[in-house]
């Protein structure tokens, strides 16, 4: 491969030094885990602060970064830890419970991990994936605004003698902003979509950092612009070509999408229980002293819990789906993953909402005070959900059982 190791954050960003990341090598799935649950604990102390003033992560994204948790899907033959999805789920969930933003920010970068486990040459993988496990972070320039439905592509990937130009306008670029590499889904000549791997510092991008989404704050998830960027022809490889023929590229991506959503339920379900223990008065008509016994309360308790539960169930067993079809990609192993995982985004999609709703309902008017910021459950939850629509879920989960259809090969099933 012909690029160098390339790290420019954008104007606002921290000075990076010029000396390397020092990054942990993870080996393992119990280690990650270990690692997730110890990152986590730091990552939670200021989550609330983060999303109230918008203070971009930069500091923990850092941390994060050197944990060695960015390179836990980097196959085992090229030196990481090649951890299962089902790890890999349950790592994202950890981060996402602390910091609903944090854990969203990597989706992408482990869904470009993916791609070019999937469909890069082996120069491709060896080159990307040791950038990867020395620290460098991929981010997301894929969708649009302004087109006739989401799938749509107006961004263009033209030859340029031996290598290609793109130019374009990409929003919901979700970790652009604090990316090495800027991983962009373009159409090809031959009207093909191909995905460029672009430096962050490439003359003519511009990543401009103008998310204003009510959660999800601190995501970066704006625009990122194109004009007439200069890629490599090896830093060019299929995008198409990811869903052309089964593979677990749209599974994977949608598993970590439910992850983030369990994570956020988890948060706003554990700051119930703090409230509702610690500060909430019971309804004068229960004939308790604490709010914490309140018959009615305990019910819809009981009733959230079972809900995360089987969330977290469903996540696990996504997970494992994914894995079987990973090993042995066919297109009844990948439809059968993409529906195990269409149904956990179902659940989760619920539960995140209905947490974030049932933490007012239950503590009370106290837990409405700007100073709580409980609200930021609600939001993460109701923003993130809307990334493709839960009621094509049902749709998919339906057609398969009922009519014996396979659900349609894209990166939003």
């Amino acid at each position: 491969m012909s690029h160098s190791a390339i790290a420019v954050a954008s104007p606002d960003a921290p000075t990076r030094s010029a000396e390397p990341r020092i990054v942990a090598r993870i080996r393992s799935d119990a280690e990650a885990i270990e690692v997730a649950h110890k990152l986590a604990a730091e990552l939670a102390r200021e989550a609330s602060e983060r999303d109230r003033e918008r203070r971009l992560p930069w500091a923990e994204l850092e941390r994060y970064v050197r944990s060695g948790l960015w390179g836990i899907t980097v196959p085992k033959e090229y030196g990481g830890a090649g951890v299962s999805n089902v790890t890999l789920a349950q790592v994202t969930a950890i981060i996402a419970e602390a910091d609903g933003s944090l854990g969203q920010i990597p989706q992408n970068h482990f869904y470009a991990v993916e791609i070019i486990r999937v469909n890069g040459s082996e120069a491709q993988k060896r080159f990307y994936f040791e950038r990867v496990l020395q620290g460098d972070r991929f981010g997301n320039a894929l969708a649009e605004i302004g087109t006739k439905n989401s799938a749509e592509r107006k961004t263009r990937l033209t030859k340029d003698g031996d290598d290609y130009r793109i130019n374009g306008r990409k929003f919901y670029a979700t970790g652009a902003l604090y990316a090495d590499w800027v991983p962009t889904s373009a159409i090809g000549d031959d009207g093909v979509q191909q995905l460029a791997l672009v430096p962050r510092d490439a003359a003519g991008l511009s990543i401009v950092d103008d998310w204003s989404g009510f959660g999800q704050r601190t995501t970066g998830s704006g625009s990122a612009i194109f004009d007439n960027v200069r890629v490599p022809a090896d830093a060019v490889l299929g995008f198409q070509a990811s869903f052309d023929r089964p593979t677990t590229v749209g599974p994977l991506a949608q598993l970590l999408h439910a992850a983030i959503d369990l994570g956020i339920a988890r948060a706003a379900y554990a700051d119930l229980i703090r409230f509702v223990s610690t500060r909430s008065r019971p309804w004068i008509d229960s004939g308790v002293e604490r709010a914490g016994d309140d018959p009615l309360t305990i019910r819809e308790v009981g009733d959230l819990t079972v809900q995360l539960h089987a969330a977290e169930a469903l996540v696990d067993r996504a997970g494992l789906k994914v894995d079987l079809a990973a090993a042995d990609p066919t297109a009844d192993t990948v439809a059968a993953a993409s529906i195990a995982v269409a149904e956990s985004r179902v659940l989760t999609n619920n539960v995140a909402l209905a947490a974030g709703s049932k933490l007012f309902e239950l503590a009370g008017t106290q837990s409405t005070l700007a100073e709580n910021n409980l609200d930021r459950h609600w939001r993460n939850a109701r923003t993130h959900t809307l990334h493709d629509p839960v009621r094509w879920k049902y749709h998919a989960i339906g057609n398969y059982y009922l009519n014996d259809k396979k659900p349609p090969r894209h990166g939003a099933i």
